[in-house]
């Protein structure tokens, strides 16, 4: 073995230290499993459902890290893998129940709970923008051991089944921390912008690409202070909090995604 080898050998299997620190394992319902694939020299390729998922290296081996939709239901489901060498394997998983606390909010606005014929157009149109942005994949590296993005109070949490002027909607999204406008918000691990914006649900926003389908959304602000295409280290300014789009108050939505799925943030940080 060539010293460049036993170097890299160390590195790859020897060393727990320098692995990737993963999200909380939490196989329900916007959670996320984390599967072992085995050992090899080459990267695998694993999808579910039909979309691609992030691979990484673990301490014994390759591991997916698949996000679950808040729609999944429990029991039995699989990720498929393919190999460089043409083999292709499967790998269950079982998928818990895990409940979701209920939230009712009122909002004065009338067009922000049932927008008229201009404001779909507009609903529409930023639909497009963020589709095309979560449709991102790049091969960098992902961090997952997020750091939370602003100082605050976690005011609504994931996955809530809201109900908008007692008219049911699809559940919480995100984790919404509340504090004053003017409140610094830095990205949580280093990232790409991919989607700057002012929308008419989620106001001013941003989105990051950390890698390998791990994106995170930042919605809300009071500003903005980064561009479309800019790369940013751990701890960077993205903006200040506000409370444009739809809101009842000050606060961030922080909205996490894998393989273009909603997961709970809640997952990727000590707290």
């Amino acid at each position: 073995m060539t010293a460049m080898r036993a170097i890299l050998f160390f590195l790859l299997f020897l060393s727990p230290s320098l692995l990737l620190a993963l999200p909380s394992a939490l196989p329900a319902p916007g959670g996320v499993a984390i599967l072992d694939l085995g050992s090899s020299q080459d990267t695998p390729l694993a999808e579910f459902d039909g979309e691609r998922v992030a691979v990484v290296r673990g301490e014994n081996g390759w591991q997916a890290v698949v996000g679950l939709p808040l729609s999944l239901q429990p029991g039995e489901q699989r990720i498929e893998v393919s190999w460089p060498d043409g083999r292709r394997s499967w790998h269950g998983f079982t998928v818990q129940h895990r409940d979701y606390a209920e939230s009712r909010i009122t909002i004065s606005d009338e067009r922000m709970v049932s927008p008229g014929p201009e404001e779909m157009k507009r609903i529409e149109a930023d639909r497009v923008r963020i589709r095309a942005a979560l449709a991102t994949w790049s091969d960098s590296t992902p961090d997952f051991d997020f750091a939370v993005p602003a100082e605050g109070r976690f005011s609504s949490g994931f996955g809530l089944r809201r109900f908008i002027n007692d008219q049911p909607r699809n559940p919480h999204s995100g984790l919404d921390i509340a504090a004053p406008v003017g409140t610094p918000i830095h990205a949580p691990a280093p990232g790409r912008v991919i989607l700057t914006g002012d929308f008419f649900y989620a106001g001013k926003a941003v989105m990051l690409d950390h890698g390998h389908g791990l994106l995170s959304f930042y919605a809300h602000l009071d500003s903005i202070d980064v561009h479309e295409g800019q790369e940013l280290d751990r701890g960077a300014p993205l903006g200040t909090m506000g409370m444009t789009g739809r809101v009842t108050g000050p606060h961030l939505h922080w909205g996490v995604y894998l393989n273009r799925t909603q997961v709970d943030p809640e997952l990727f940080f000590d707290r």
